[in-house]
C-alpha cells in the first residue's frame, strides 16, 4: 500500500512538473549573428546577438503561433556584443540567425523550433 502512494505519488509530481519543461532554448547562428528563443524566459519572445565586430547589422527571422504562415524580421542595429529582444507575443515556433553583410552574400543559419 505504502508504494502505490509512492508511486502515485511520483505520477502527480512528474505530471505537475513537465508542463513547465516544455520551454526548450534553441539557438541558431549565421556568421556573426546568434538568435534564440525563448528569450528571457519568455516563450513569446526571441533575442539575436550581434557577435561581429564588422559594423554590419544583424537580424532573426521568426514566425510565431499565432500566425505561423507570416515571417517576422527582429533587427539588431545597436552594434557588437549587444542584443535586441522581441516584444512579448504568441508563442515563437521557428527562428533562423542571419548576419546581414554589406557587398557580400549574407551568412544564414538554420532554422531550428524550440
Amino acid at each position: 500500500m505504502v508504494r502505490v502512494r509512492w508511486i502515485v505519488g511520483a505520477v502527480l509530481v512528474a505530471g505537475l512538473a513537465l508542463p513547465t519543461a516544455n520551454a526548450v532554448a534553441v539557438s541558431s547562428y549565421g556568421g556573426g549573428a546568434h538568435a534564440w528563443a525563448p528569450a528571457q524566459n519568455d516563450p513569446g519572445k526571441i533575442a539575436v546577438k550581434d557577435n561581429s565586430d564588422d559594423g554590419d547589422p544583424v537580424k532573426a527571422e521568426y514566425y510565431r503561433q499565432s500566425s505561423p504562415g507570416t515571417k517576422r524580421t527582429l533587427w539588431n542595429h545597436s552594434g557588437y556584443r549587444r542584443t535586441v529582444y522581441s516584444a512579448h507575443g504568441s508563442k515563437i515556433i521557428r527562428l533562423r540567425a542571419i548576419d546581414d553583410n554589406d557587398f557580400a552574400a549574407d551568412d544564414v543559419g538554420p532554422w531550428v523550433a524550440p
